[in-house]
């Protein structure tokens, strides 16, 4: 039987163009569905930032036909490393050639981007012609490329992808793509089909209304976006849409993020049965960082995009039980890791000035990121919401017991501590408060210091979760041919 055949159009991939989750879950489902017989392809921009003397080129230019003229780019191609998953580059200089993914730096946009990413969309179906292959399904991820769906259904769509289905996979519905709505005049969509009254192009609610299949990265996100708190005024739509829409929790690359093999923590590996190199990294990050080095006292990180989704409004705002008080009235230390908004950064830069305990490192490093999730004790995710995290789940497998707000996939992954039997594998709260973070954060101390089996017993339960792609990757299985009997109008009776 012939390979179902899957066309990832994204804006991210991890290791080439990275700014969050997206990136990883985009090459890690490519993989695991690879290896699980699909015939896989994934296509994204050729960003400067992606070295063109790695990459081979294919020697004929592409034309992609928009409806206010041609666009030709040059078509690059490499591979997912250590996979045969290939993965092509639509290079465009004047679209592509900049430094940012999608601004010149994390809090702005290029005022372009309905171009650039229309461009990406109609390139997709422009480059399946271009090497003769035609997918079951093209799966779109977030905004950047959910005007894939829409297009599918284009009164003057090729007919060679009259049996093609969709599905469009929402990452953060916080974040839409909304324009001008004279913009859709990039998108060689059909005016009269995809109109509102609002004035705004939106991309993700293009994709939404026309998706044969929709999903998100977890079963609560799923659940909690259907509501007017979660759903950023998209909550009706997804509410009609809602016996398509599926959550499906993304899985951990356990070669990448797994304390017996990172080589980021190499010669330092341990595992479930041996803590001691843990401890070990711990002393040698309070070292480096300038905090006592002390293994009695607990080690918190915070990894994180600094923005107000994460929840640093309630960790940092005033008031009791805010992080000047948790660092000063516990004897704890947290290290802190991260860019994003500069009222975050600025906040977080004079708790650093105040506090003995506390360090601020103001940058993206992954390596530094895979020492910390090693090395530290507790991993704070305050998240306000939290479609479906990956930390926490990394946290989990290096016996780092996450502290989180009982929210989408933290929800999803991380179960409570209960006193009296000394079961769970972290800690949860409900209140995105001060208080409420204070009071969790203190909680976990206290465990820390009186009951030392408990939080042993926990780290080794934490490090035995599987949440391995392999299980998502089947559920997605089971979705593409959800979307190929929706495109039909066969309707399965469960999923």
């Amino acid at each position: 039987m012939e390979r179902l055949k899957i066309l990832m159009i994204a804006s991210e991939a991890y290791p080439f163009a990275k700014s969050g989750g997206l990136a990883d879950v985009v090459s890690s489902l490519s993989a695991a569905l690879y290896s699980n017989g699909y015939d896989v392809k994934i296509i994204l921009p050729r960003y400067y930032s992606i070295d063109i003397n790695k990459l081979d080129a294919i020697e004929e230019p592409m034309c992609i036909n928009m409806d206010y003229g041609e666009e030709w780019v040059k078509v690059y191609k490499s591979s997912l490393p250590n996979t045969d998953v290939p993965i092509y580059f639509i290079d465009h200089e004047e679209l592509y050639g900049r430094d940012g993914l999608y601004g010149p730096s994390p809090t702005e946009e290029y005022p372009d981007n309905s171009r650039r990413f229309s461009v990406l969309c109609k390139a997709a179906f422009t480059f399946c012609k271009f090497i003769n292959w035609i997918p079951n399904i093209m799966h779109s991820h977030d905004w950047q490329s959910a005007l894939i769906p829409a297009l599918l259904y284009n009164s003057d769509i090729d007919p060679d992808f009259y049996s093609t289905a969709s599905v469009l996979t929402i990452h953060n519905l916080g974040y839409q793509g909304w324009f001008s709505f004279g913009d859709i005049n990039f998108t060689n969509l059909d005016i009269s089909r995809n109109s509102h009254n609002d004035g705004i192009f939106n991309f993700l609610r293009t994709g939404v209304a026309k998706a044969d299949v929709l999903t998100t990265v977890s079963p609560t996100y799923s659940k909690e976006i259907l509501t007017p708190e979660y759903g950023h005024n998209l909550h009706d739509l997804l509410k009609r849409r809602e016996s398509d829409l599926f959550g499906i929790l993304n899985g951990c690359d356990y070669e990448l993020w797994n304390p017996e093999l990172d080589r980021h923590i190499s010669p330092l590996n341990y595992s479930k049965n041996d803590l001691e190199n843990k401890s070990i990294i711990k002393k040698n990050i309070q070292k480096m960082v300038g905090l006592e080095v002390s293994s009695s006292i607990p080690l918190f990180t915070i990894i994180t995009r600094l923005v107000d989704q994460k929840g640093i409004g309630a960790l940092c705002g005033p008031g009791y039980g805010s992080l000047f008080n948790i660092c000063h009235e516990l004897n704890i230390q947290i290290v802190i890791l991260g860019t994003g908004e500069s009222w975050c950064e600025d906040e977080l830069r004079i708790l650093d000035e105040k506090l003995d305990n506390l360090v601020f490192i103001n940058t993206f490093n992954n390596e530094l990121s895979h020492l910390l999730e090693a090395g530290a004790d507790f991993f704070l995710m305050p998240s306000k919401y939290e479609p479906c995290g990956l930390n926490q789940i990394y946290s989990l497998k290096y016996g780092t017991l996450p502290i989180v707000r009982n929210t989408g996939g933290l929800a999803d992954s991380v179960k409570c501590y209960e006193n009296r039997t000394g079961t769970g594998t972290g800690f949860i709260f409900d209140d995105l408060t001060p208080r409420a973070i204070y009071d969790t954060v203190a909680w976990a101390t206290w465990v820390w210091y009186n009951k030392k089996a408990d939080i042993l017993d926990m780290q080794q339960r934490a490090m035995e979760e599987d949440f391995s792609w392999e299980i998502s990757a089947n559920k997605y299985g089971e979705i593409y041919q959800w979307a190929l009997d929706r495109k039909t109008n066969r309707y399965p009776r469960s999923w």
